[in-house]
């Protein structure tokens, strides 16, 4: 991850760890497979970054809450089919945003 503010680079290289396609995590097992991912996730969308700030607020507003226990917050996304329905949301953005650019120049090199 980049030393002060995240970038799609820091996401994208956050869920290429978790393999190529992500984009259907929202149909994978309710388990606790992701909860690492989300809690990475949830700690890159607190800081303030110009790449976080051209996301959706609704991302950066969950992981505020979520990080300061809201109550709501927390038991929805106890929920392993919520916590995979955002991530799989918020990869497809990234992806949009720089995230599959990124990758097929890394192809390319």
């Amino acid at each position: 991850m980049s030393a002060q503010l995240p970038d799609v680079g820091d996401y994208d290289r956050l869920f290429a760890s978790y393999g190529e396609d992500l984009g259907s995590i929202y149909r994978a097992p309710d388990d606790d497979r992701y909860a690492l991912l989300f809690g990475q996730v949830i700690r890159l969308l607190i800081r303030p970054s110009p790449f976080n700030r051209s996301l959706p607020e609704p991302f950066r507003a969950v992981a505020r809450r979520y990080r300061d226990g809201d109550p709501a917050t927390v038991a929805q996304l106890g929920n392993p089919a919520n916590r995979h329905f955002m991530l799989c949301d918020l990869h497809d953005l990234v992806m949009l945003k720089g995230g599959l650019r990124r990758r097929r120049g890394e192809r390319m090199s």
